[in-house]
């Protein structure tokens, strides 16, 4: 009867460690299954067509295959990520960032394309911006690739109501406005009027400063510059300790005003990733270029110098056949 009271005092212990190493190993499982590294594009067939080489023919040498493949070849733990944000109402896309994350160096990248690029979109020249309202986000992603001689591995369409969201779920942001600012466009329900300096924002207030054009001599390139040091004082007021307990907040306006092929696992590995990179390894930049209207034309060779330092997934070097830029 005693050594039968003695296994009964034991069992709850043997039954909560053998819970516990459950446990252990269903979160082992959730981390390893569920947080996952996305995917990486192969090298785009369009792409490998424009290169100088006979690409799609049976002739091909053996060491023109192999060069081929060489261009080609993946760096590991690198991706291309565009994010573009659309509110106007014209069926155009407002702000168009090209990220480049390098989980394996620890760094994160963003060019802002300006929507006034001159791109070839289905055949004719036009602004960056009307290749969304032409063909969506697919098409606007296959333009910038074609553009830059990289591929877009994955996009993140942003409606722009979740920027004024995200500002007001981090209890608004502190931010220094560079150029005083007045503009008035009753179409688009657009009342703009701030002084320069710093002020603290809300989201709505926020909203307005990032989409005013009109007050920069050089326009989009000018709200460019605006746009990503406001997109770091709010990174920076997300990565603080206060605001990583309003997850629950970022989940739901990501489910609500988000559309992305990248699963809540991917964005999970990805978020985890950058948030111990830290803010010193987050930079922005905007894609050289100058404005002659009606168009922005990109400077190649400072365009594929940018590439190749800081966009270019491949571990060869892009020339400049990789690209198309138009002059």
């Amino acid at each position: 009867m005693a050594s039968r009271l003695r296994r009964r005092k034991r069992s709850p212990w043997l039954v909560t460690l053998l819970l516990l190493f459950i446990l252990i190993g269903l979160c082992y499982a959730v981390v390893r299954v569920y947080f996952r590294a996305p995917d990486q594009k192969a090298g785009d067939s369009v792409m490998i067509q424009r290169v100088n080489t006979p690409a799609v023919s049976e002739d091909l040498s053996d060491e023109e295959a192999e060069a081929l493949r060489s261009h080609y070849e993946r760096k590991p733990q690198f991706w291309t990520i565009l994010v573009s944000g659309v509110d106007d109402g014209n069926g155009k896309s407002d702000t168009n960032i090209l990220m480049a994350l390098d989980a394996k160096n620890g760094h994160v990248y963003g060019v802002s394309i300006a929507r006034d690029t001159k791109s070839l979109i289905q055949g004719k020249n036009r602004k960056l911006n009307a290749a969304y309202g032409l063909g969506g986000i697919e098409l606007l992603a296959d333009t910038i690739s074609d553009q830059l001689g990289v591929p877009v591995d994955y996009t993140v369409l942003v409606d722009l109501k979740a920027f004024e969201a995200l500002v007001d779920a981090v209890g608004g942001v502190d931010f220094y406005i560079p150029v005083d600012m007045n503009y008035e466009d009753p179409y688009q329900n657009l009342s703009i009027h701030f002084s320069k300096g710093t002020r603290h924002l809300t989201g709505a207030e926020a909203l307005k400063v990032v989409r005013c054009r009109s007050a920069y001599a050089s326009q989009d390139i000018g709200r460019m510059q605006t746009q990503q040091d406001f997109l770091k004082a709010v990174a920076k007021k997300m990565l603080s300790p206060a605001s990583l307990t309003k997850l629950d907040d970022y989940c739901k306006i990501f489910v609500e005003y988000v559309d992305t092929e990248l699963t809540v696992g991917n964005l999970g590995w990805m978020g985890a990733q950058v948030a111990a990179m830290g803010m010193d390894s987050i930079e922005f930049a905007t894609l050289p270029g100058e404005w002659h209207d009606p168009y922005i034309y990109l400077n190649q060779e400072e365009v594929l110098a940018m590439v190749n330092e800081h966009l270019n997934p491949y571990t060869e070097d892009r020339t400049a056949e990789d690209l198309n830029i138009l002059t």
